[in-house]
């Protein structure tokens, strides 16, 4: 057997193919010994081509390669809740009148000061009236009389006072006069403590003391002296008004709703809280008279400084003693004391006009240190 033929080249067997891609033209290979010529041949065309690159790259160095940027932290993944969640709002700059020293509150006026005070107060006593007349109406009608005071600083001064036995007494009496009682009960019961709910106790400055409600229909507020806005004022109150404008030339108000007094710290309290209607005392004697002598005498011995104005016979009862072994209920070294006639029709002529009870308040509490009191309506 002789010797096999020699191995030819790729390129030499698929002749078809070199024809198929005519395009490119590689660089013969060099042509083998005892051959002459030569045939293209990818893979050492491939070499030369690496070698002149390898070389370029030699001659012009690159430039360094940047540092890659650090991967970016993954988003912690969304739950259900982050598709309902409302975008967080953009704050606004506070414009630059708000961060003035002009607005803060040891620049406000002394009037400013007494109008934001006045204000928050007045948000204070309408707070405890949407809260007493929603537990009124979640008892029925005739619910306890301790669940209707609701300043907590009125509650904790008289702690116990409505459950003793004449207060459990009184409440089931006037339960059953609203439920079961030949005519209506007034003032409703969610304005029955309005006088303390109204003004806290440790904001009473001035006391003025009433007798019974106003027994007509829509009359009664809960304030002595006081009637709801678009009621016909009374003639006392037309009187004090009147006495009002000559002390201090305050504009007669077309309305009667004395609660901006209260909210400043008057204190207006009648001494009997209910009435049946057209039926003037029809609740006194009851136990209302106990209860509102407890509340002068409380804050009588609790504070000092209170200016009491007196107006009637009734309400000057309270500073005289009862039988020997009681003494009086507001201790006259204690506080200032304002008397006058009663601004009734019948007895404002006789001292009640011309006592300038307001004017003199005001001087009290001023050389007390204390705001005076807006009377004006």
């Amino acid at each position: 057997m002789g010797r096999p033929p020699r191995a030819r080249s790729f390129f030499l067997l698929a002749p078809r193919w070199r024809a198929a891609r005519p395009r490119t033209s590689f660089p013969k290979t060099p042509p083998p010994k005892g051959e002459a010529g030569g045939e293209p041949c990818l893979v050492w065309w491939l070499l030369t081509k690496t070698e002149s690159l390898a070389a370029a790259a030699s001659r012009n160095p690159p430039n360094p390669e940047p540092m890659p940027p650090s991967p970016p932290t993954p988003a912690a993944p969304k739950t259900i809740a982050d598709f309902f969640a409302r975008p967080a709002k953009r704050l606004r700059a506070a414009p630059a009148a708000s961060l003035s020293s002009n607005s803060s509150p040891s620049s406000l006026s002394p009037e400013q000061r007494r109008r934001a005070d006045t204000n928050l107060a007045l948000a204070r006593a309408r707070r405890n009236l949407r809260l007493a007349e929603s537990k009124a109406q979640a008892s029925g009608g005739a619910p306890k009389l301790e669940e209707l005071l609701v300043e907590e600083t009125w509650a904790e001064a008289l702690r116990g006072e409505l459950r003793k036995s004449y207060a459990l007494e009184l409440c089931r009496f006037v339960a059953h006069e609203r439920l079961h009682g030949p005519l209506p009960v007034y003032p409703p019961p969610h304005l029955v403590f309005h006088a303390l709910n109204a003004t806290p106790f440790d904001r009473v400055k001035a006391v003025i003391i009433g007798q019974d409600p106003y027994h007509g229909p829509g009359q009664a507020m809960g304030l002595s002296f006081s009637v709801p806005e678009g009621i016909k004022i009374p003639s006392s109150l037309g009187n004090i008004f009147k006495e009002l404008k000559k002390d201090l030339g305050c504009t007669v108000p077309s309305h009667g709703n004395l609660e901006r007094w209260a909210v400043q710290g008057v204190l207006m309290l009648n001494t009997v809280l209910t009435v049946r209607e057209h039926q003037a005392n029809s609740h006194a004697k009851k136990g209302w008279e106990q209860f509102t002598d407890e509340v002068i005498k409380t804050i009588s011995q609790k504070k000092s400084g209170l200016v009491f104005l007196l107006w009637g016979n009734s309400a000057q009862s309270k500073t005289r003693c009862v039988f020997v072994l009681f003494c009086r209920l507001i201790d006259e070294t204690k506080h200032h004391i304002l008397k006058s006639a009663h601004p009734s029709g019948l007895s404002a002529n006789r001292g009640f006009f011309g006592c300038r009870h307001f004017s003199k308040t005001n001087e009290i509490l001023e050389k007390l240190g204390l705001s005076a009191i807006d009377w004006q309506l």
